[in-house]
């Protein structure tokens, strides 16, 4: 029970910390637009409505904060165990290439078969390429950061020169580009004119199973106990290496799944910008939250609000959508000091309770004195 109170204890003051740098950051905000003429009451209100203010605007912030929150589960996975994928804008890329091709390839096939194959395509594509760099670190000893960021261009290069050589369609006005994924096999529209598609289902259900695994099963924790105490881990017979390895391959497994759904949901064809470091901004969401799942699922619905509602004050109100990036920044700094912060501010009670304990020691002697001065 006293555990369970400093856990709750820890969260709070987690949670308190970041409300307090998401309002710093607004505020920040706020300034930077007085400082440059304009009424930051209109510039939120309008980054708001670009964000909620129709249904296909609302579509396309569902549709950002579901990728942002899937890669965040993405890193999540890989950091419970101890393993920090870097890689997951390559295993990205690769998923998107594995599941059109797959689906151009079955051109005319039952969509009962091309579909599920086109998920396992992409699933192993992630997989394998997150699969090097752990076998690497298990064995190896080298570090995942180094092996990731690697295999990351690798992966961005090599498919960008298939999407335009081996690759290339053949139809008019695509520069870079493969064929498209026949329509029989791309998702359904959720909303008009939107870029929200049943992509929707499928990523509550991973996220669901992210959440499920991490939170409420013994396996989860085991990734645990070996991310934050590797020797203990090995010491108390839990197979580290097998854990450490199959949380990175569930990491590029669900990167894979992400760059199906970019193409199968929205773009129908593997491009050159099938990703805007979709993976960095999921990762960075992912360790603001420490890797929570819960906390990821809220914090991808906040970025993707600044994210879309600042493109969209831009251009209704004149604003610099830069603005999101400073918020993000001012967040992101402020959260990576909250640990100094909160040991300063302990720091600072301790002292302030030790010099009242002294204070109160020195009147009971002071009076204890007096008594027997009197007496």
């Amino acid at each position: 029970m006293h555990k369970l109170l400093q856990r709750l204890e820890k969260n709070r003051s987690y949670l308190l910390s970041l409300v307090l740098s998401i309002a710093v950051a607004l505020l920040i905000g706020a300034v930077l637009m007085m400082i440059t003429g304009y009424n930051p009451l209109k510039g939120y209100s309008a980054m708001i409505t670009g964000a909620f203010g129709s249904s296909r605007v609302f579509g396309n912030t569902l549709t950002k904060a579901l990728t942002l929150c899937l890669t965040g589960l993405a890193t999540a996975v890989g950091a419970k165990a101890g393993m920090f994928n870097v890689g997951g804008e390559g295993q990205l890329y690769l998923g998107a290439v594995a599941a059109t091709m797959t689906g151009v390839w079955l051109n005319g096939a039952p969509v009962f078969v091309a579909l599920p194959l086109a998920f396992l395509s992409a699933i192993l594509a992630g997989a394998v390429y997150a699969w090097i760099p752990a076998v690497l670190k298990v064995k190896l000893h080298v570090s995942e950061v180094i092996t990731t960021i690697m295999l990351n261009s690798a992966a961005i290069y090599f498919c960008k020169w298939l999407s335009n050589g081996p690759l290339h369609t053949a139809d008019k006005g695509v520069l870079s580009g493969t064929d498209a994924v026949p329509d029989a096999f791309q998702f359904s529209q959720l909303i008009p004119r939107s870029n929200l598609s049943t992509a929707l289902l499928y990523s509550a259900v991973i996220a669901f199973f992210c959440w499920y695994i991490m939170e409420k099963t013994s396996v989860g924790l085991e990734m645990k106990v070996t991310g934050e105490n590797p020797r203990f881990a090995f010491f108390s017979g839990l197979k580290k290496d097998k854990i450490m390895i199959w949380s990175m391959i569930a990491s590029g497994a669900i990167c894979g799944l992400v760059g199906m759904f970019e193409v199968y949901g929205y773009q129908h064809r593997f491009m050159d910008t099938i990703s805007n470091e979709f993976y960095y901004d999921g990762m960075l969401v992912a360790m603001i939250m420490n890797y929570s799942p819960i906390g990821i699922i809220i914090m991808s619905v906040f970025f993707a609000v600044i994210d879309i509602g600042a493109s969209a004050m831009e251009l209704s109100v004149g604003i610099s959508g830069e603005l999101s990036d400073i918020i993000f920044a001012v967040i992101i700094f402020l959260m990576a000091a909250e640990g100094g912060i909160s040991r300063w501010i302990n720091d600072k009670k301790l002292q302030k309770n030790a010099k009242v304990r002294i204070s109160e020691g020195s009147n009971r002697a002071a009076k204890g004195q007096e008594v027997k001065t009197n007496g």
